[in-house]
């Protein structure tokens, strides 16, 4: 029917209850990082993917109230001197259009 055993080891609760510990004890941090005293479905969904062993064991799964991670392509940032050019045509430009 499912996917899943009539039977399961008795390894099979140790190990599931490791994996629980660890989950909580990243998302913990995630909240600490993000100065929160409660652990949101955002904090674990941060916690799962900045984590290499629970992004693979969790990498199928959608967490719902989750979000995306946080990235800004390269390529939409602006390099100083790109800054620094277009603020000097900005000022260009403001001086243009006051007349004297």
């Amino acid at each position: 029917k499912g996917k899943y055993a009539e039977r399961v080891s008795a390894g099979a609760p140790v190990y599931l209850s490791a994996v629980l510990e660890y989950l909580a004890a990243e998302a913990g941090n995630a909240a600490r990082d993000n100065k929160k005293t409660r652990i949101v479905p955002r904090n674990i969904q941060l916690a799962v993917r900045n984590d290499e062993e629970l992004s693979k064991l969790l990498g199928d799964v959608s967490i719902a109230n989750g979000g995306v991670m946080p990235n800004i392509h390269n390529l939409l940032l602006l390099k100083k001197t790109d800054y620094m050019v277009r603020e000097m045509l900005m000022g260009m430009n403001s001086l243009k259009s006051h007349k004297y």
